[in-house]
C-alpha cells in the first residue's frame, strides 16, 4: 500500500513540476515578446545612450560581442568613441587630427618608377608569406557593399578611390610607393610576433573571409579611405569593430576596417599607427587610456598601439603597466584568442640548441614571446677584431636589443645594450646593439634577448611589448 507521505509527494511534485512549465512557458512568452535589439537602437548609437538603451539586455549585447557585461559595461559608459550599431555590435571611432597632427614626413626613398594601377614591388610585400592568416593593407581602392557600414549611411555600393597624395589616382607616384613600403614595414613590425602575413598584395577574397568555424584562412582588410562619404559624417581618423577578426558567418559583414586621410593625414607614420590600432579592434582589443583621457599618448619615446602611438618613437602592444592605465589587458592573449598564434621559435634558446652564423653573414630572425632569446653559433677561424652587431627593424622597430658575446663555455665575454629614445617621433634610437672585442680562433656564439627601458610606470617599458623582428651579423674589423 502506498504511503500518506508518497501520496503527498507525488501530488506535490507533479504540482510542481506544472507550475515550473508553466513558468518556463512565461519566461519564454517573455523573452518573445522582447523586442529585437534592433528595435531597441534603430541605428548607430554612441556609448552612454546605447548603454540606457540596451541596459535590460545587456548580457545579451556583451556575449553578441564576445565580451563580458562587465567590460561592455565600462567600455559604453566611459570611452566616448565607443559605438553600439543597430544590431548592438561593438565598433569605434577614433578621433581625427588637427592639420598640425597631420602633417606627413618624408618616406624614405624606395620605389624608382611610377607606376599604374597596384602594380609593381610597392605592391607586392608579404611580410610572412603562406600563413593561412592576413592583414590586408588596400591602398587601391575598394567597392565596399553589403556590410554594417553600408547599413549604417543607406549606401550601397561605395566604391573608395586608391591612395593619392598628387592628384593623380590612376598612377602611384614614387613618393606615393614610399609610403605604401613605409606603412607596410610598420605595420609588419607591430604583428611580427604573430602567425599574420601583412601584405600589400590583394588576396582572394576566401583568404579574408571565414565562411564557417572549420575555415581556417582568413583575415581582414585594412582600408585607406581618402573619400568622404563615412568620414564627413564623423570628423574621425578611423572606425573598426571589435573582435571579428575570427568571426564566422558575418565575418564580410563587419569588413572592412578603416582608416581616413582626411582624419589622420597622408604620412606614413600617422597611417601605419591608426592601421595598427584599427586591426587590433578587430583581433579584440579595446582602447588603452586612463580615468582621466580615453587614449593614452605614452611617455619618453613609448605609447601603447591602442591608445596614441602617432607622437612617441616606439608603439607597443600592452598590458596595462603605465601609471593609471584604465585597460589592463593582456594585447597578446587577447590577439591570442581571436585567431592570430604567435611565430613558432625559429632559433633555439641555448648554445647546445644554437643555429649556426658564419663570419660575415647576416641571420634575420624574430623575437615573438616574452621569454625568447636567440642563440647563434659563430666559428672564428682567425684571430682579430670582431664586431657584432644585432639590429631592429629599420622602420617602425618594436624590439629593444641586448646583444651578449659568449665564449664556447657560455659564459659572457661582452655585452651591449644601448640607452632608447627618438630622434623625432617616427624614428627610435637605442634599439639595436653592437659589441666589439679581439677574438682568437674557436666557436663563440652571439645571443639576443629583449630587454626594457626605464620604468614602464612613466619613463620607458618593460619587455612585454618589446618583440620584434632583428637582424644579426659579425664581421672582422
Amino acid at each position: 500500500m502506498q504511503s500518506k507521505f508518497r501520496r503527498t509527494c507525488a501530488l506535490a511534485c507533479a504540482g510542481a513540476v506544472v507550475i515550473g512549465a508553466l513558468a518556463v512557458a512565461a519566461g519564454t512568452q517573455a523573452d518573445a515578446r522582447q523586442p529585437p535589439i534592433d528595435q531597441l537602437l534603430g541605428q548607430p548609437t554612441q556609448g552612454q545612450a546605447a548603454l540606457s538603451k540596451v541596459q535590460s539586455r545587456l548580457t545579451e549585447v556583451a556575449q553578441r560581442n564576445g565580451l563580458s557585461e562587465q567590460k561592455l559595461r565600462d567600455t559604453l559608459a566611459t570611452d566616448k568613441t565607443s559605438w553600439l550599431d543597430a544590431n548592438g555590435r561593438l565598433f569605434f571611432r577614433e578621433p581625427g587630427l588637427t592639420e598640425t597632427q597631420k602633417a606627413p614626413e618624408v618616406s624614405p626613398r624606395w620605389a624608382t618608377d611610377a607606376v599604374t594601377a597596384a602594380d609593381g614591388p610597392a605592391f607586392e610585400l608579404h611580410s610572412k608569406p603562406g600563413s593561412n592568416r592576413v592583414i590586408y593593407l588596400d591602398f587601391d581602392g575598394h567597392r565596399i557593399t553589403g556590410t554594417a557600414w553600408n547599413a549604417s549611411k543607406g549606401i550601397d555600393p561605395v566604391n573608395v578611390s586608391p591612395y593619392d597624395t598628387d592628384g593623380n589616382p590612376a598612377t602611384f607616384s614614387t613618393a606615393e610607393q614610399d609610403v605604401v613600403h613605409e606603412v607596410w614595414a610598420r605595420v609588419a613590425e607591430d604583428y611580427a610576433a604573430f602567425d599574420v602575413d601583412v601584405t600589400t598584395q590583394q588576396p582572394s577574397q576566401d583568404a579574408i573571409n571565414r565562411t564557417n568555424a572549420s575555415d581556417q584562412q582568413y583575415g581582414t582588410r585594412v582600408l585607406i579611405d581618402p573619400d568622404t562619404w563615412y568620414q564627413s559624417g564623423c570628423g574621425c581618423g578611423g572606425v573598426a569593430y571589435i573582435g571579428v577578426y575570427d568571426n564566422s558567418g558575418q565575418h564580410d559583414y563587419y569588413q572592412p576596417a578603416l582608416v581616413f586621410t582626411r582624419g589622420v593625414g597622408t604620412g606614413a607614420k600617422n597611417l601605419a599607427e591608426a592601421a595598427s590600432h584599427e586591426a587590433g579592434h578587430n583581433v579584440g582589443l579595446g582602447h588603452d587610456g586612463t580615468a582621466s583621457v580615453g587614449y593614452y599618448e605614452g611617455h619618453g619615446s613609448w605609447a601603447p598601439i591602442m591608445g596614441v602611438g602617432y607622437y612617441r618613437g616606439i608603439s607597443q602592444w600592452s598590458k596595462g603597466e603605465y601609471s593609471g592605465a584604465n585597460n589592463t589587458e593582456d594585447d597578446y592573449s587577447v590577439i591570442g584568442t581571436h585567431g592570430l598564434a604567435l611565430r613558432a621559435d625559429e632559433v633555439g634558446d641555448t648554445t647546445g640548441a644554437a643555429a649556426t652564423l658564419a663570419v660575415s653573414a647576416t641571420a634575420s630572425g624574430v623575437i615573438a614571446a616574452e621569454s625568447d632569446v636567440d642563440v647563434y653559433r659563430v666559428d672564428v677561424g682567425a684571430a682579430g677584431n670582431y664586431t657584432a652587431t644585432a639590429n631592429a627593424a629599420a622602420l617602425g622597430g618594436n624590439l629593444d636589443i641586448k646583444l651578449d658575446l659568449l665564449n664556447s663555455a657560455g659564459a659572457v665575454v661582452t655585452s651591449a645594450d644601448p640607452a632608447s629614445g627618438q630622434s623625432d617621433a617616427g624614428t627610435p634610437t637605442g634599439l639595436g646593439a653592437s659589441v666589439s672585442t679581439t677574438l682568437q680562433p674557436g666557436t663563440y656564439y652571439l645571443r639576443v634577448d629583449n630587454v626594457g627601458y626605464g620604468n614602464p610606470l612613466n619613463t620607458g617599458y618593460s619587455t612585454y611589448g618589446s618583440r620584434g623582428v632583428y637582424t644579426l651579423a659579425i664581421n672582422p674589423t
